[in-house]
């Protein structure tokens, strides 16, 4: 047989001209008739069930009753805080907090704030109603923009808790984690934003944003609840320093896990608003 015969076949002559033949390519040449595969049979799929609506309802009724429940909580431990005893007198809270603000050069007024002198500082200071609570001993704060530290003259030792702000504003990470707290309520229209932007969801699947609106929320308060617990700790721990008296310490340790414990609440209640926030619009 002369096997130089079949050199001028179509395919030989296609495969010794290939340039691609030194590399190991070689192209095989059209085929009229290829054969045609019929795609297995497949089973049909039930698409997903809709949201049931009676599920939806409960669980609007469920966030409702956890948000009312976070609230009677929060305002137990308030008013737990402000029925604790101080832990040390006038005095000495006055002497830590000299000493924070020498320390640590903070270029900040303190004020202790009752019944008589409200008015005047809140003419100072333009401050309007806002000390109102802080006569009352509800309330203290700290205003970086008018160095401004306030307790009540009630309750001193939380004058303490805001001189670590003071000294958060100074530090760079602390400050960032300040200047998150005004952006920390628009996280559920935020999200309701975002989740209008996700993709279409596909036959009926909930998208990231509405499988974890709880918890997304309750992440945008936590630079808050951290920057807190860290203004609290430099209250004690100057406290500590300067008093030494650990039995006595306590006392300021459990008013401040009082403090600390409505800011965790109101992460988690905002938490529980994104959620809803997400649930109200996928119910339209």
């Amino acid at each position: 047989m002369n096997f130089n015969s079949v050199s001028n076949t179509p395919y030989n002559s296609f495969y010794n001209d290939n340039p691609y033949r030194q590399y190991g390519y070689a192209q095989m040449p059209e085929i009229a008739y290829q054969p045609v595969y019929n795609q297995p049979y497949q089973y049909m799929q039930e698409p997903p069930s809709q949201e049931n609506p009676a599920k939806t309802l409960g669980l609007a009724l469920f966030l409702q009753g956890i948000s009312s429940g976070l609230e009677r909580v929060s305002n137990w431990f308030a008013t737990k805080l402000s029925a604790a005893k101080e832990f040390a007198s006038h005095a000495d809270v006055e002497k830590v907090a000299n000493s924070m603000v020498t320390k640590n050069k903070l270029d900040v007024n303190v004020a202790y704030i009752n019944e008589n002198n409200k008015h005047l500082y809140s003419s100072i200071y333009g401050l309007g109603n806002a000390l109102d609570p802080v006569a009352k001993g509800q309330n203290a704060f700290f205003v970086d923009k008018l160095k401004l530290a306030v307790a009540p003259e009630s309750k001193p030792s939380l004058i303490l808790h805001e001189l670590g702000h003071a000294v958060n504003a100074k530090k760079g990470f602390t400050k960032l984690l300040q200047n998150t707290r005004r952006f920390a309520p628009f996280a559920p229209m935020a999200l309701l934003f975002a989740n209008r932007l996700s993709p279409n969801k596909q036959n009926g699947e909930k998208t990231f944003i509405e499988r974890n609106a709880g918890l997304l929320g309750f992440a945008a308060f936590i630079p808050t609840i951290i920057e807190e617990g860290i203004a609290s700790l430099r209250g004690i721990k100057a406290a500590k320093k300067v008093l030494n008296n650990p039995k006595n310490l306590n006392i300021l340790k459990k008013n401040y896990a009082f403090a600390l414990a409505t800011y965790i609440l109101s992460g988690v209640a905002l938490g529980v608003a994104s959620k809803q926030t997400i649930l109200a619009e996928a119910d339209k």
